[in-house]
Parts: C-alpha cells; structure tokens; sequence
C-alpha cells in the first residue's frame, strides 16, 4: 500500500489513541462507515470546497459521530479538515485498518491469477501463505490475465511471484545470455 506521510502518521496517531482509550474496534466501524459515505465524489467534495462554511462542515462531520464516544474520532477529522488534508481520509483509513490487523496478526494478501480462483483454491493458497508467514492470512482476490499463469501474492513489501509470465521473462534471459 503506497501511502503519503502524512497519512501514515494520521492512521498510526488514530490507532494509537484509540488503542490508548480501548476503542479501536469502535474506531474500525466508525472509519468504515466514514469511508462508505465519502466514497461519494460529490460528499468529498463539500468537504474539501472553500466554498462551505467551516461551521457546515463540522456540523456535517458532528451529525456522522454524535457520540460523546465518539469525539476524538470527530476531532481528527476536524484536524485534517483544518491542515487541508481531509482528501486524504481514505489513505488515513486504510493505514489504521493495516495497524488493526497486524495488532490481530493477520496479513492481508493481495493474490493475483490469471483466472478467478475458486473457494477451495483460495483456501489452499490461504493455507500456504500462513504456514509460510506464521500468521492468519485475509485474501484480496485479483483476476489478471497478463500473468497468464500461476499466482502473485503480495503481503505489505513482500512479494511472491510463481507466474508463468515471470518464469517466461526469467527463460528468456537465461536463454539470451
């Protein structure tokens, strides 16, 4: 996950204080239901437009977590609102969420074929990956025929390649020298 770092310090802080006040899988769903919403463009939008009060745009942010629980949540999302980074939020989202797993040691693996996989397939190449790891594994599927073959599984900086295109490339350079 390519993230600026900025929002690696803004996810890592959230996790850290929500970790702090034992909230963080009240954080989890509250940033997942904040993610939903401002996947909207035109929702973004007024958030990040000059042209909307200051003051609508906290009411709005207050009128999503009205909880008293839920006011350092609020507060963070007024501070980026504040630093001009609020079109960041997605990126925010998405470090806190890689910090949640890795606190429940679970490593995300994005597991690319050339053709979907099937359930018990993808269960086999889960299996494979945690005996390797030593860590639950949570699949994000990916279907890329320019690999022709094979799989590419890549867990955070890690990468596994066993694609047919890449042993194709690595034949080829054998074959040229």
């Amino acid at each position: 996950m390519a993230v600026a770092g900025a929002a690696k310090r803004y996810g890592q802080a959230a996790f850290d204080v929500a970790r702090e006040h034992g909230l963080v899988d009240q954080w989890e769903l509250d940033f997942l239901m904040i993610s939903d919403v401002l996947s909207d463009p035109g929702t973004m939008d007024y958030f990040q437009s000059p042209a909307v009060r200051r003051s609508a745009k906290v009411e709005a942010l207050t009128s999503m977590l009205p909880d008293e629980s839920q006011v350092l949540l609020r507060n963070l999302l007024l501070l980026l609102l504040e630093r001009r980074r609020f079109h960041q939020i997605q990126d925010v989202v998405a470090v806190f969420q890689a910090l949640v797993l890795e606190e429940r040691g679970i490593a995300v693996a994005r597991v690319a074929t050339a053709v979907e996989l099937t359930e018990e397939e993808l269960e086999m190449v889960r299996g494979r990956l945690s005996t390797i790891l030593n860590k639950q594994i949570e699949i994000v599927p990916q279907v890329n025929p320019e690999i022709i073959g094979g799989i590419v599984a890549q867990i955070g900086d890690d990468l596994f390649d066993g694609s047919v295109r890449t042993q194709l490339a690595s034949l080829k350079r054998r074959l040229a020298n």
